[in-house]
């Protein structure tokens, strides 16, 4: 129930990001002009490499999930055996890269506001702080169950189907978020 109700609520989810969407797609038809000249200050390796580091999350995300449903909640060997990482190790390097995507987030929107492109500077950068401001609010929310799932490992002694469960849940949140900024990337910075 927990996995359907989870797919359920994610597609609501998609249907809010499809608005972004369109945000975007009526911009750049209606005034191509800002769009050319908001385009035009993105850094678009620096954001290659924060979606890489996202992306790479998620398939951090993929190897906690598949010790969860083993049963392996935490690591059986040494620190540096990764194939004995448990879910917990993955998830907290999940969690670590999720971090520095929004690290790398706040420091490009730093970078923008240094060149004066803040959020009422003009539509097209309402639109980019707002697509990508709530995206970013979707991987906070992400990085937070992760907290809670990491925590909840340390306590219990037996790693069931039922913890097994979260785990999976939370991989669902995060695969999502992950193929939303794809598709947000590839709309604001490859689209110019």
């Amino acid at each position: 129930m927990a996995s359907v109700g989870t797919i359920v609520w994610l597609s609501s989810e998609l249907m809010f990001f499809a608005g972004l969407f369109a945000i975007y797609f009526t911009l750049r038809s209606v005034r191509p002009d800002l769009w050319e000249a908001g385009t035009s200050h993105l850094n678009v390796p620096f954001a290659f490499a924060n979606t890489t580091i996202l992306v790479i999350s998620s398939v951090w995300c993929q190897f906690g999930v598949a010790a969860a449903e083993r049963g392996q909640g935490s690591r059986t060997g040494r620190l540096f055996e990764f194939k004995k990482w448990g879910m917990r190790e993955w998830f907290v390097l999940t969690y670590l890269f999720g971090s520095v995507f929004v690290a790398g987030q706040i420091m490009e929107y730093a970078e923008l506001a240094s060149h004066g492109l803040t959020l009422s500077a003009s539509a097209y950068t309402s639109a980019f702080y707002i697509t990508t401001g709530f995206h970013g609010i979707h991987v906070i929310g992400g990085l937070l169950a992760f907290l809670f799932i990491i925590g909840r490992s340390f306590t219990t002694r037996r790693y069931t189907h039922r913890q097994a469960t979260g785990a999976i849940v939370v991989s669902y949140y995060w695969h999502f978020v992950d193929v939303v900024w794809i598709a947000l990337f590839a709309v604001i910075y490859i689209l110019q």
